[in-house]
């Protein structure tokens, strides 16, 4: 099935990685599962919800269908559609009154976060969160190290003027140590950027 972007360029999703069976007789580690981001953030919006902590999900992508192939009568195979709209931000939703809203990226680079992988209408939403008193922020995860950190919103801004007035075109990892938060991985929640949160905010 082919997707194509609101400007009519076609959509190629990254190749999924291969998860390696495990060895019988290697421990099983919890902490460390090879689950996606996505998935831990979604396990940990699951646990925020069940135990009444906060109503926080994953943005729908809007999706214009434009092509269906009928192969049966009981059955329809999606062969082409597009993006209707440009996406903002992957998740938002409420806690204790407080609106949030936030990005979640990955990446592979060791040392550095690319600011390629944001895009400007994504700063322009979260900006706009901020300005109605909203609470944003980016979790960024390193793959390679599995440490992840949450980015408050107002400091993402400052690295992202620092490119566009030809800075360098990245935020370092030491960068995001030191004004950025590091979130271990746990068991419930798997990540929880709420404890930040509220601890930044206060409620």
């Amino acid at each position: 099935m082919e997707f194509h972007y609101p400007t009519g360029r076609k959509y190629v999703a990254r190749p999924q990685k291969e998860k390696k069976a495990d060895s019988p007789n290697k421990e099983i580690i919890y902490s460390n599962r090879g689950m996606t981001l996505e998935e831990d953030l979604n396990e940990t919006n699951q646990y925020y919800l069940a135990n009444g902590l906060a109503v926080i999900h994953k943005k729908p992508t809007p999706v214009q269908i434009v092509h269906v192939d009928y192969a049966k009568r009981s059955t329809a195979v999606i062969k082409e559609a597009y993006f209707r709209q440009a996406s903002t931000t992957d998740y938002n939703g409420i806690s204790n009154g407080r609106y949030i809203d936030f990005e979640a990226k990955e990446t592979k680079n060791p040392t550095s976060f690319p600011l390629k992988n944001f895009h400007v209408h994504q700063i322009e939403h979260m900006k706009n969160v901020i300005n109605q008193n909203g609470i944003a922020f980016v979790i960024i995860r390193f793959s390679t190290s599995e440490e992840i950190f949450l980015l408050e919103g107002e400091y993402l801004f400052r690295y992202w003027d620092r490119m566009e007035n030809g800075g360098r075109k990245s935020i370092t990892k030491e960068e995001l140590a030191t004004y950025g938060h590091s979130i271990e991985i746990g068991w419930a929640p798997r990540i929880d950027y709420l404890k930040v949160i509220r601890n930044l905010y206060s409620f």
